[in-house]
């Protein structure tokens, strides 16, 4: 189980607190453009890559439009992580663009 919020209530979170927001879109991606400081992990990987991953950390995970980010919340949150989707992915995103 886990949360879904919108990129409109991310860019709220973001103004006042420290979020562990990780991308989940291929890495060309993620170059293209991405919210700022959030951490490429694509989902490609993320078997792979799960055991770096802290769980203690509440982790925002976000993609192109939300389908991706929604499996790897699903993923993530069945093997014991907090996990919160990005609704509407980068798609929605109104706020800063990181290259």
């Amino acid at each position: 189980m886990y949360n879904t919020i919108s990129t409109t209530e991310l860019k709220q979170k973001l103004q006042t607190e420290t979020l562990a927001l990780l991308d989940v879109r291929e890495a060309y991606e993620f170059a293209e453009g991405h919210v700022p400081k959030a951490q490429n992990l694509p989902l490609s990987e993320l078997g792979d890559t799960v055991s770096s991953l802290d769980p203690a950390t509440h982790y925002y995970l976000i993609c192109r439009s939300g389908n991706r980010s929604a499996s790897a919340c699903e993923y993530l949150s069945q093997a014991g992580f907090q996990v919160t989707n990005i609704a509407g992915g980068m798609n929605d995103w109104k706020g800063a663009i990181s290259q």
